[in-house]
């Protein structure tokens, strides 16, 4: 069940009268994560209202009234559509600043998922409508003591296979046995599933070019074979098999030589500084009680790679939110793809991985940090140079 004491103390914080989620066909994943709306019709409009102060209220459909039960409140209906804006109103009662998951400008693209129609629609009644960003995340993104150990182990379990995969690909090249990106990104998928691990998708695996691709995932159509003198680039993300479990996402470099060549070493140690700067900001900011916004932590660390000359070739942003997705819904580090001004607040975590990408080959450095309510920190291993995997 939904805190609906804590949302409403969220929202006389905010200094908004109340909260109006929106859905159909299910297109906003937020409003039935935030209202712990299991599986439900949508086929038609439906609309629950969460006020600052005294009780919800829900507007649905006669055919599909029983999709809100669950949820306390008055319930309104209505089948034609005559009927859906009489009662839209008397939904919001006096209600003048609403919530929505809307961003203006879509500043925040995560957030807008509710359609330009339904905001103009609340909009004719006379109201103004904001955006739930800061509430998402403080519903969405805040992780319990649970969740913390949750990571922690998982952090534990994938750099013990991310090294192994490093320590097997050196072996295979060393025995000179051929195998594939493919090949490699399957062993680490069993791995998971012997560790307890689950993820969204497959690791990605990526050596020369392909390393210069942010998003590349090796097929066994695609993947190419890895020879000595490759550099690799390993993007790992899992969490454990467990409900409500919230996912740990690295990236760490190898070199398959004796001696990581010297336009790589100097490459990674940019994008090092550049993790190091933002990992830094958020530690003091937090150590003194300073307010600080996602854009300001890509900033920090955009500015380290743009003063060494590698500005256009950092083509993403800093960091995203981490949670029981391993994008999550709270404050992403960016000011690149979109300016996101929300705040970094406690108990959330989210990766730093600034990047230098050429046609040639592709550098990363990926740490997930957690903000706590005193100090914050990286949760796991700290990669500090290109590993030499045939030294």
């Amino acid at each position: 069940m939904f805190n609906l004491e804590a949302i409403q103390q969220a929202l006389r914080e905010e200094k908004i009268d109340g909260w109006l989620f929106y859905d159909i066909l299910h297109r906003d994943p937020i409003a039935y994560h935030v209202l712990n709306i299991g599986e439900i019709l949508a086929k038609r409009r439906w609309f629950y209202w969460l006020p600052a102060k005294g009780e919800p209220r829900k507007l649905v459909h006669k055919i599909e009234s029983f999709n809100l039960d669950h949820l306390p409140g008055e319930k309104l209906v209505y089948a034609a559509q005559e009927e859906l804006y009489k009662n839209l109103p008397k939904l919001l009662g006096r209600a003048k600043t609403i919530a929505m998951q809307y961003s203006p400008n879509n500043s925040i693209p995560y957030i807008s998922l509710v359609d330009a129609g339904t905001i103009e629609l609340i909009r004719s009644m006379k109201r103004k409508v904001v955006t739930s960003a800061n509430l998402v995340q403080r519903f969405e993104a805040v992780w319990s003591s649970e969740q913390h150990a949750s990571h922690i182990e998982a952090g534990r379990r994938v750099d013990k296979i991310t090294r192994a995969a490093f320590e097997r690909a050196a072996k295979l090249v060393r025995d000179r046995v051929a195998f594939s990106e493919f090949d490699l990104q399957q062993w680490m998928v069993e791995q998971f599933r012997a560790n307890g691990l689950v993820a969204d998708s497959a690791p990605n695996v990526s050596v020369g070019p392909h390393s210069g691709d942010p998003h590349y995932e090796p097929t066994q159509a695609s993947a190419s074979p890895v020879r000595e003198g490759d550099l690799m680039l390993l993007d790992v993300w899992a969490k454990l098999d467990k409900p409500g479990s919230v996912y740990y996402d690295i990236t760490w470099m190898g070199y398959l030589g004796a001696k990581v060549p010297k336009k790589y070493a100097e490459i990674f140690g940019v994008a090092k500084k550049a993790r190091d700067a933002a990992v830094s900001f958020v530690s003091e900011a937090v150590r003194v009680g300073r307010t600080i916004e996602g854009w300001q932590v890509d900033r920090v660390a955009r500015d380290v790679i743009c003063k060494a000359g590698y500005g256009k070739q950092f083509i993403h942003r800093t960091g995203h939110n981490i949670g029981q997705d391993v994008h999550g819904a709270g404050a992403n580090m960016d000011d690149m793809e979109s300016h996101d001004v929300r705040r970094i607040i406690p108990r959330t975590c989210f990766s730093v991985e600034p990047g230098i990408y050429s046609p040639e080959f592709g550098i990363r450095t990926e740490v997930n940090v957690y903000v706590g309510e005193k100090e914050t920190g990286v949760t796991g291993a700290v990669q500090d140079e290109v590993l030499a995997l045939l030294k």
